[in-house]
């Protein structure tokens, strides 16, 4: 068994929390060829992600409190194996109605991963140092979505869109014998909480009325959905639109996934000096921005790819320091209901991104702006949101202690 705070314990929680990243962006090329294929219309065909995100909303409201009751390591289990079976059912679907049916259940399965690999990193860390091995950690995993859609590309090019689900199969099954052979249970059974339904509910009722873990949530939330925004629309917007190939498609990927590691890594460096509240604040400013150039470019109808992916990559920068610092932010204070408040943080998260990208879906009209506003959109509102419920009641309370002093 792996020691828990060792390094190679932390990138085995890496490839947990990358099972969320790499089960969407590796089949991001195949999604024109997949509507071809199954007689679908870009709306069906980007409702298989946006329904993938409201499985693991919910799916996370479950496995935080039960992680809580019997630990991290029993549900991870069940959840890596739905997750490799459903995958199975994917690449043998004959209709895009199966698709999004087995593309649930494997979202109930890879839910696991995201939501108990942070609990995890709580569980071991402590509060103030999970900032920052979210932060390294997150700068990991981006090796998920830098590489999964080259190698998405490249599977579709050589043995068609059911490939992907067969890799993603392979990589559940290789989760389940790690996790099984190699990690000890992080949670200590002092730290284990009751599971009745009025202890679970008293607890989310807590969190939905602590107004920092609000803010932060919602910055987590909003900048994440313009990310999914993104990815709900990269595909068509590239390969359909700017015509680019299925199997050069990754590599346009990669500017946004080297914005994120940028971010991460800034992230992680700075964490204790600049602490997570000032960093929000840049991270927000940033995403912002980058949104808005984005659909600025797209108002005056400069439709290249660069003008996609430049204004994206300075997003990404933005959302690589907002993501483990707003998640840090919320679990952190936390520490008995650590597996809860990152249950209803993944939840609120994938809601809000799933109610994006199916807009991104019905409002795209071949260009780059519909995307490119629902991406401004998001990343402004996570700035308000952390600005508005952290940031300044935050400040206020600052003053009133000088002004008492």
């Amino acid at each position: 068994m792996l020691r828990l705070r060792s390094t190679a314990a932390t990138l085995a929680l890496a490839s947990f929390v990358a099972l969320g990243p790499l089960a969407t962006d590796m089949y991001l090329p195949a999604l024109p060829a997949m509507a071809t294929a199954l007689n679908a219309t870009p709306a069906q065909a980007q409702l298989t992600l946006s329904v993938y995100m409201i499985a693991i909303a919910l799916a996370q409201l479950v496995y935080g409190p039960l992680s809580d009751r019997f630990g991290r390591k029993p549900p991870l289990l069940v959840g890596l194996v739905l997750f490799t079976l459903a995958s199975l059912a994917c690449a043998l679907a004959q209709s895009i109605e199966a698709v999004i049916a087995f593309r649930f259940l494997q979202a109930l399965g890879g839910s696991a991963g995201p939501v108990l690999g942070r609990a995890a990193v709580r569980d071991v860390h402590g509060p103030l140092e999970a900032a920052r091995i979210l932060s390294y950690l997150g700068a990991a995993t981006a090796l998920a979505p830098a590489l999964a859609p080259i190698g998405g590309g490249y599977l579709l090019a050589a043995f068609g869109w059911p490939s992907v689900f067969i890799f993603l199969a392979a990589y559940g099954l290789a989760a389940t014998a790690l996790l099984w052979l190699a990690l000890p249970e992080p949670l200590a059974p002092a730290q284990r909480q009751s599971i009745h339904l009025h202890s679970i509910v008293r607890n989310y009722r807590f969190l939905l009325r602590h107004r920092e873990f609000v803010g932060y949530m919602l910055a987590c939330a909003f900048t994440f959905a313009g990310l999914f925004a993104f990815l709900s629309g990269a595909a068509f917007v590239l390969i359909e639109f700017l015509g680019i190939s299925a199997q050069h498609f990754g590599y346009y990927f990669t500017l946004a996934v080297g914005g994120y590691i940028t971010g991460t890594l800034f992230a992680g460096r700075l964490s204790r000096r600049l602490g997570i509240n000032r960093l929000l604040l840049i991270g927000g400013v940033i995403a912002t921005l980058g949104g808005a150039l984005m659909a600025a470019l797209a108002l005056a109808q400069i439709f290249t790819a660069l003008a996609v992916m430049l204004p994206m990559m300075l997003y990404m920068i933005g959302v690589g320091i907002v993501l483990p610092q707003s998640t840090a932010g919320a679990i952190g204070p936390f520490p008995q209901i650590a597996g809860s408040a990152s249950a209803l943080l993944g939840m609120v998260q994938m809601s809000i991104a799933a109610a994006a990208g199916i807009l991104v879906g019905h409002l795209h009209s071949g260009t780059p702006l519909a995307m490119a506003a629902i991406i401004a959109l998001m990343g402004t509102a996570g700035l308000a949101s952390f600005f508005g419920l952290v940031w300044l009641p935050g400040r206020a309370l600052q003053e009133c202690s000088v002004k008492e002093v």
